[in-house]
């Protein structure tokens, strides 16, 4: 059964500052460790609000790049892709099995 996470906590590199994140945000932050220097798109990890998750994550003292992608198609125009530029090291995630 897939699980959602709650909790994310990790280790900001190198000064070793803790940042704990809830909720989608904690979503985020663990879609954008995993993509590594590829980077998310709201396309390929859909999500309702990415610019705002990644806005709280970068008040919670995270570097994140935001590059401009062209798409197109019928609605062809841009999108973003964010890309976590500081290292952190994931700690501690808590979470519940997905009904």
């Amino acid at each position: 059964m897939p699980r959602t996470i709650d909790t994310l906590t990790a280790r900001i590199l190198p000064d070793s500052r803790i940042v704990t994140v809830k909720g989608r945000d904690a979503w985020a932050l663990r879609n954008l460790v995993s993509a590594g220097p590829v980077g998310c798109t709201p396309i390929d990890q859909p999500g309702p609000r990415w610019a705002h998750y990644v806005f709280k994550l970068r008040r919670s003292g995270l570097i994140i790049e935001t590059i401009e992608e062209k798409h197109g198609g019928p609605y062809a125009g841009t999108h973003a892709r964010y890309v976590l530029r500081t290292q952190v090291e994931v700690v501690d995630e808590s979470g519940r099995a997905a009904a």
